[in-house]
């Protein structure tokens, strides 16, 4: 992360102290050099999961960053390809690093995912990596933005990784870490909202199925099982069958 061409420490001090999205203005020249993109392992299995489900014709990144899911889409998507992202500073890198290579031409488009520009005009939604910056209380109404934008039987879909344990030292690491995000919180503003912790699977499952998904969970390979049996790395695919549910 501290390394050449990533962000100093200064740097993302600087962007900690800020909004979330000025923090992403800040940062977008530098954080295709960080460990907060998507690794390509986990694009590549999500495109190999998705791939026999299509074929797809109009898809969207939601909270697309610096296009890296974009590019995942434009080669599962046969008409057309959109990010979306309230960072103007992502979507400039966005643009500027994306050529699709024989797929469809990116649209990109700033937005908030919590009020989406869009009618009913994708039968694929993906996104990567975004889902800390949203309180659970804003889960539902996220779920209701996305089911929106899709197509009658379109798929939301996102991969999701298991917890460390409480004997991993990763736990640890992301528990103070969302402690220093609650404290910093507390005393300051703007708000920056980014908690590892607070994304738990049986209540983003319910939520998707309140906002008129269904639900289907599958192991993605290649990133192998925990000591109890259970995947390391799962996809999310919600289908839009039904109007949203009453709460």
């Amino acid at each position: 992360m501290f390394g050449p061409g990533g962000p100093s420490v200064r740097e993302l001090a600087v962007q900690a102290l800020s909004s979330v999205e000025r923090g992403y203005d800040l940062l977008a020249p530098k954080f295709d050099r960080t460990p907060f993109r998507t690794s390509d392992a986990v694009l590549e299995a999500v495109a190999d999961a998705l791939a026999p489900l299509g074929p797809f014709e109009d898809g969207l990144d939601l909270c697309c960053g610096t296009g890296a899911g974009v590019e995942t889409l434009a080669g599962l998507c046969r008409n057309s390809v959109t990010g979306v992202d309230f960072s103007a500073g992502m979507l400039d890198v966005a643009r500027r690093r994306l050529r699709p290579a024989g797929g469809p031409e990116a649209v990109w488009v700033r937005g908030d995912a919590r009020a989406l520009p869009f009618g009913a005009a994708f039968d694929l939604v993906v996104s990567f990596g975004a889902f800390g910056h949203f309180l659970p209380r804003e889960l539902p109404g996220l779920f209701t933005q996305v089911h929106s934008v899709l197509r009658p039987g379109g798929r939301f879909a996102f991969p999701v990784l298991a917890p460390p344990r409480p004997t991993q030292s990763a736990f640890w690491a992301l528990l103070g870490f969302d402690a220093v995000m609650r404290v910093r919180n507390a005393l300051w503003r703007p708000p920056f909202v980014m908690y590892y912790r607070a994304f738990r699977l049986a209540e983003v499952t319910r939520e998707l199925r309140r906002a008129g998904f269904t639900v289907e969970l599958s192991a993605l390979p290649g990133f192998g099982r925990r000591d109890d049996g259970s995947p390391r790395a799962r996809l999310v695919v919600a289908r839009r069958l039904t109007p949203p549910t009453a709460a």
